[in-house]
């Protein structure tokens, strides 16, 4: 199956709105189906009317996420190093990339499995929350981390494909993994009553199939590729870049969900009843952010080909449009969220008392797509460039403002002042990136 690059390569290039919408409508319909499968699997669980098994089903939920988010970078590296070799034109460079990711990928993931029973120990230390919650998390977070394997790699593939600009192959595989997950949860969970245990095992059966089919995909793809040398595959050079690179989003992406997970703690001390309206809440807000990763993504490709081409026109032209449609879309899912909020709060949960609190904080949830659009659009920006070390930097500033919003504003408003913090987060992501742009565009560019 021979894969055709959606644009040409290896030549100065315009960016059209067309090529915008050509990765970020596959990519954004591709990275949804992830936030609406936890609307949905949020809904099985909630149909058993536990607030203490959704508040371990979303405590776990959270948790999964950092684990996997701090191997972020097997997924956006890999998509900025592939988007410049892209734009230089060399297709065994693209090759190495992903034999590279695709290794460190397989190797975490056993080293993963392997710990799985430290690592849901030291979770539940870290929530300190009702022992029928913990042991809802713990139960989810060892079958989950099953996966970690194929979860991994499918980071790896998805990466390939989305900087060879080959997003609705991207968008074909999440369908695999979701729809799969989807079907067996409520077969497993509803179906058979296997609750939340049934939730996990379906993820891992979806990320497994998906792995499968995404690796043989890409073989047949490098079929038309010419082989490649181990010296090449392992050239020391481009190993550094490389986990110099992932050094730097591994870290972005460790405090990023650091933030999350310190937000869903802070909630959790509220008591459970917080915890579980967060955890509806947190889902729509979710849902607006992937629903924005998909220019994200056409910021990546187009900004990474922009540079391995070294096309400055191109690089400017692509931070303008993604940024463009960002914002609109960002206004749009917001009042999306706000005038419909109440009705998915209802078509979410069954418990009267949750709905009621998580109706208390909808607007928060609803304009925060707004407050981090910037943010989501410059990480993209950043990634396809390859400016590690400035995504760093300024996700740590973040954090260190957030951590001191929380802590300041939570003790004063208490639900009220963890959504304001988060907000204040996003806000100042955005701003330190879209400012560090200015000055990096001319080192870049050689001008």
């Amino acid at each position: 199956m021979e894969l055709k690059a959606p644009f040409l390569a290896n030549k100065p290039f315009r960016v059209t709105h067309w090529q915008v919408l050509a990765i970020s409508i596959p990519m954004s319909l591709a990275y949804l189906t992830t936030p609406l499968l936890g609307l949905v699997d949020t809904a099985v669980v909630g149909q058993f009317r536990d607030a203490a098994m959704l508040g371990g089903f979303a405590a776990g939920a959270v948790v999964f996420d950092l684990i996997f988010g701090t191997f972020n970078f097997l997924r956006s590296g890999t998509t900025g190093l592939v988007a410049q070799a892209f734009g230089r034109g060399d297709p065994l460079e693209q090759k190495a990339v992903f034999w590279r990711a695709s290794i460190v990928a397989a190797i975490s993931g056993v080293a993963l499995v392997l710990l799985a029973p430290l690592i849901a120990a030291i979770c539940e230390w870290f929530m300190n929350t009702d022992q029928a919650v913990t042991s809802a998390m713990d139960l989810y977070i060892r079958i989950r981390l099953v996966s970690a394997p194929a979860i991994l790699i499918n980071y790896a593939i998805l990466g390939y494909l989305l900087g060879c600009g080959n997003a609705a192959l991207g968008l074909l595989l999440q369908l695999l993994v979701n729809g799969v997950n989807l079907a067996l949860s409520l077969f497993l969970a509803l179906h058979l009553g296997w609750g939340i245990v049934g939730v996990a095992w379906a993820a891992v059966c979806g990320e497994s199939a998906a792995m499968v089919a995404g690796m043989t995909i890409i073989l047949r793809r490098f079929r038309g590729v010419p082989k490649m040398s181990r010296r090449k595959a392992f050239n020391m050079a481009e190993m550094r870049r490389m986990f110099h690179l992932n050094a730097g989003i591994m870290t972005r992406s460790v405090a990023l969900m650091g933030a999350y997970i310190l937000f869903a703690r802070q909630g959790a001390q509220l008591g459970t009843l917080t915890l579980a309206a967060n955890s509806v809440l947190m889902h729509f807000f979710l849902l607006a952010g992937y629903f924005l990763d998909g220019l994200s993504a056409a910021a990546e490709q187009l900004a990474g080909r922009a540079v391995g081409a070294r096309c400055k026109s191109a690089f400017s032209r692509a931070v303008r449009l993604t940024g463009g449609w960002a914002f609109a879309l960002a206004g749009f899912a917001s009042i999306v969220v706000f005038a419909f909020g109440e009705q998915l709060i209802m078509a979410t949960t069954n418990a009267p008392d949750v709905r009621s609190e998580a109706a208390v904080y909808l607007p928060w949830a609803a304009f925060a797509s707004l407050s981090g659009v910037l943010a989501i659009q410059m990480n993209g920006v950043f990634i396809g460039a390859t400016w590690s070390r400035e995504l760093r930097n300024t996700m740590l500033i973040s954090l260190a403002a957030f951590i001191a919003a929380l802590f300041t504003f939570g003790p004063l408003f208490g639900n009220h002042g963890l959504w304001a913090a988060l907000h204040i987060f996003l806000l100042v992501r955005g701003i330190c990136l879209l400012l560090i742009m200015r000055r990096r565009i001319c080192s870049a560019f050689d001008e």
